[in-house]
């Protein structure tokens, strides 16, 4: 098995993984219908532009460190040929998972603020259904008895 088989398994995992973080964003999106609150698209490109660059370049540089000291080695049978330096391309679909990993495991686990708007959101409903429970119980009550 060559190295580009082993990354396509775990690639198109992580494909997998950021087609279910898209459909969850754009479900979101569309649900409450402020987009603007994930900010602009124009920035998360830059954002992700930024980041793929350093990691890519961090990468090739300590790659190349690594496997030149010994560190590491690769079998001349599995690997295509290409290379940065003296590391091989296959070595770079590790960098490019976790570009792509990170984020969407990230937008599935979602944020603190979308966490704590949707128990607002339950609360409220709870709360206009004529029962209120949590800290509030106990003023609900007192007011009650008022």
């Amino acid at each position: 098995m060559t190295y580009w088989a082993i990354n396509a398994v775990f690639l198109g995992l992580v494909a997998v993984t950021a087609g279910a973080a898209l459909l969850l964003r754009w479900a979101r999106t569309r649900s409450t219908r402020a987009s603007s609150t994930h900010g602009s698209l124009a920035a998360v490109v830059r954002a992700a532009g930024l980041s793929t660059a350093v990691l890519l370049v961090m990468t090739a540089v300590f790659d190349n460190v690594m496997i030149g000291v010994g560190l590491v080695g690769y079998d001349e049978s599995r690997i295509s040929g290409a290379f940065v330096g003296i590391a091989p391309l296959e070595d770079f679909a590790y960098a490019v998972a976790a570009l792509v990993l990170l984020p969407s495991v990230w937008t599935l686990l979602g944020s603190r603020s979308e966490t704590e708007a949707a128990k607002a959101a339950g609360e409220s409903r709870r709360a206009g259904s004529g029962s209120v429970s949590g800290p509030d119980a106990s003023t609900a009550d007192a007011e009650e008895a008022r």
